[in-house]
């Protein structure tokens, strides 16, 4: 395995922390690549080893400039590590937020990488099931960054068939066969991207009650409304284009070949007057406790080490230089206390640093290529 230092900020932006894994950041010694290093303890896998083992099936088949990559696979008697490209421009809804100015070009632009990326997919036999703003991520800073799709743990491909019948994804975004209980397709992805362009379009979901019962009703009878004053200089075709993805029947429903081909994403319909007051609104209003603002901030993070370059570049060649997580030490935040997480105890020994970095050291078993 290549050597990495991972050094990160402080605990809110260094370590994002999933059902049973975590991710941190890190840097190629050998050619200063940063990258995201996703770690999971095997003890947290039993059980639960299909499901890491088909996002990792997912991950080697697909290549695309909009899907974040896998990169390379480690493991050693404790941990897997996934080796992650690192995309480092923020959230879909952060970036919104801070704009000044914000169109339906500008949500056309966004939906049509989403739709080729998708495209990609199932043309591989590869369906998302759980496409949704938290995972839709910018590539950089840049005001032109592309956008990319991660986090494929409840991807499917599709074998000899073309339906599944799992019921899985967000409630917000799943489609109505899938709360049914039916038998599904790919055709479930295409839901969910109307339901993303329906929230880019006025900021706040089109399916929304504190009872689930009653929000999975509205959901499987696709009752939406396109309501006045958010949807009143909203295109008539923009709405046509969100109708036909958010089709009840998936037999009638666009797919994505469809959709590319739409006026709203293929012409020039889509309209250049500034909606970023009444969506940035309605985004803060709505979504404002949701998961994605907690979520890793690579882009703080990012900065951080940029600084601690700069630093380490003036002091001189004697400084020490963290290594892999399967080669000695590794830098990792520790949480508010300074403690390690849970899922690290087990193969690493703890100290904390009294510093506002509050990075401890791990000392990991060495590992292997997957």
């Amino acid at each position: 395995m290549p050597w990495f230092s991972v050094q990160s900020s402080p605990p809110p932006l260094a370590v994002r922390r999933g059902a049973f894994s975590e991710v941190v950041l890190a840097e190629e010694k050998a050619t200063q690549k940063l990258v995201a290093i996703k770690c999971i303890p095997k003890k947290a896998l039993e059980g639960k080893e299909t499901s890491i083992e088909n996002e990792i099936a997912v991950l080697r088949k697909i290549k695309h400039a909009n899907i974040v990559s896998l990169e390379d696979i480690y493991e050693n008697r404790s941990h897997l590590y996934l080796i992650m490209q690192l995309v480092s421009g923020g959230e879909l809804f952060d970036r919104i937020v801070e704009k000044g100015f914000y169109t339906e070009k500008d949500a056309s632009q966004l939906i049509k990488q989403i739709l080729d990326a998708v495209k990609y997919l199932h043309d591989m036999g590869i369906v998302h099931r759980d496409l949704k703003p938290e995972n839709l991520l910018y590539y950089s800073l840049d005001e032109d960054s592309k956008i990319m799709i991660s986090d494929f743990g409840l991807s499917k491909i599709e074998g000899s068939g073309s339906v599944m019948s799992t019921a899985c994804g967000t409630p917000g975004y799943v489609a109505p066969e899938v709360l049914a209980q039916k038998p599904y397709s790919k055709a479930v992805d295409c839901w969910s991207i109307g339901v993303i362009a329906y929230i880019l379009l006025c900021g706040y979901p089109p399916f929304y009650d504190e009872n689930d019962a009653k929000l999975f009703e509205q959901i499987l009878k696709a009752e939406y409304e396109f309501d006045s004053p958010y949807w009143d200089d909203i295109s008539d075709s923009a709405k046509d284009f969100i109708q036909h993805l958010m089709e009840k029947d998936p037999n009638k429903r666009y797919t994505c070949d469809q959709a590319l081909q739409h006026p709203w994403i293929a012409g020039d319909t889509a309209l250049d007057k500034n909606i970023h007051e009444s969506v940035s609104e309605q985004i803060r209003k709505n979504f404002a406790k949701s998961r994605w603002k907690q979520a890793f901030n690579a882009t703080a993070v990012v900065r951080h080490m940029r600084k601690l370059q700069l630093g380490s570049s003036q002091e001189g060649p004697g400084q020490t230089t963290p290594t892999s997580p399967c080669h000695g030490n590794l830098l990792v935040p520790g949480d508010h206390h300074g403690s390690l997480s849970e899922s690290c105890q087990d193969c690493c020994t703890q100290k904390s640093t009294e510093n506002s970095l509050s990075f401890s050291t791990h000392h990991c078993p060495q590992s292997n290529r997957v």
